[in-house]
């Protein structure tokens, strides 16, 4: 493979393999992480969980008939985002450019190496040292490749791949395979006759543009001849933060949905203090039982500076903006954030 190459580094089975850094004893068995709601999801489970059809984004009590004798795990996110930490910091140390895309996937820019495939394999061999965890890597010309090739082979995967060989080797995998590909947009295709990636990529671009319009109909088929040219970027400053929550039933009591709100509040300034950044705009979001979503947004004049004010404007959008159907999620978000430090010198100079 000449020219460019990129690598996608995703970790295998993530947040299932951090637990059994703690519970060894569980090793081998079917374990899947899932909240324990009504209405939890499956966050990931083992490889032996997934023979059973179990796998990320299943209802929980779904999992749970598919999988009786799995043991299941509430997820720990604050130690997960630890192994993380620990994780991405290998990463970054070993490309010029690395993009984090969550806490268990990077692509890393490996063009100038002069031998990406061997830095990548120290790569991971140095992430099982350190940690115990374990990676899958797939390398290609671009990142659409790369992510699809690190999917291949799991765990423990190592696939590298041209695009010609991409479009050879998944010609006849469904289109959801492709990132950005979803359910509505793979069920629209195949109402046209594509259902494989390869009718995908041989679709008449112009056909496809009269029906997802002419940027989307065009990208589909770009993306069926695995070709991409978007960079690695570098990781930038997350500018917005927030918390939600998925009820355990529909709620339409305005004094227990004010209550559940002034709670994330909490949470969130928690995470904005632990950062210690502040944003000026508060917004809320709130989906009815019927699946409506709506969100309502509030600028300050100034970074909110306390719970107390985090709370109360989270609280005065909902009061103002009451759901008009029992409610099922709710959330709390602060946006334009910025250091706590920075943030005091600018309201500072502009008090002077």
């Amino acid at each position: 493979m000449s020219g460019r190459r990129v690598a996608h580094l995703d970790m295998d089975a993530f947040y299932v393999s951090v637990e059994l850094r703690r519970r060894p004893e569980l090793i081998g068995e079917p374990v899947i992480v899932a909240g324990s709601g009504p209405r939890a999801v499956v966050t990931t489970a083992s490889y032996e969980a997934r023979k059973f059809g179990v796998g990320s984004a299943v209802p929980a009590a779904r999992a749970r008939r598919l999988c009786p004798d799995a043991v299941f795990l509430e997820p720990d996110f604050a130690y997960y985002r630890e192994f993380s930490a620990a994780v991405m910091e290998l990463v970054r140390a070993h490309a010029p450019a690395v993009e984090v895309v969550g806490l268990d996937e990077a692509y890393l820019e490996l063009t100038e190496l002069p031998a990406p495939k061997a830095a990548m394999r120290g790569l991971i061999r140095l992430i099982q040292q350190r940690t115990g965890l374990t990676a899958s890597v797939g390398i290609g010309p671009n990142k659409l490749v790369a992510k699809v090739a690190s999917d291949a082979e799991k765990p423990r995967g190592f696939v590298v791949l041209s695009r010609e060989q991409a479009c050879q080797r998944f010609a006849g995998a469904r289109c959801g395979l492709i990132p950005g590909i979803g359910p509505k947009t793979a069920e629209r295709l195949r109402s046209r006759g594509i259902s494989t990636i390869a009718q995908l990529g041989g679709a008449d671009p112009d056909a496809l543009a009269g029906w997802f319009g002419p940027r989307l109909g065009r990208e589909l088929v770009r993306r069926g001849r695995f070709a991409d040219d978007s960079p690695v970027t570098e990781e930038r400053q997350v500018i917005s933060e927030s918390r939600e929550l998925t009820l355990d039933r529909d709620c339409a009591d305005s004094a227990e949905l004010d209550s559940i709100l002034r709670r994330l509040a909490d949470r969130l300034w928690q995470g904005l203090c632990a950062q210690d950044r502040r944003g000026r705009t508060v917004s809320i979001k709130v989906r009815t039982d019927d699946f409506s979503t709506y969100t309502r947004a509030r600028t300050l004049p100034d970074p909110v500076d306390s719970l107390e004010q985090l709370a109360g404007v989270a609280s005065a959008l909902l009061r103002d903006h009451p759901p008009r159907r029992p409610v099922r999620l709710l959330g709390v978000r602060v946006a334009g954030l910025q250091d706590a430090g920075l943030a005091a010198d600018q309201q500072l100079a502009l008090s002077v």
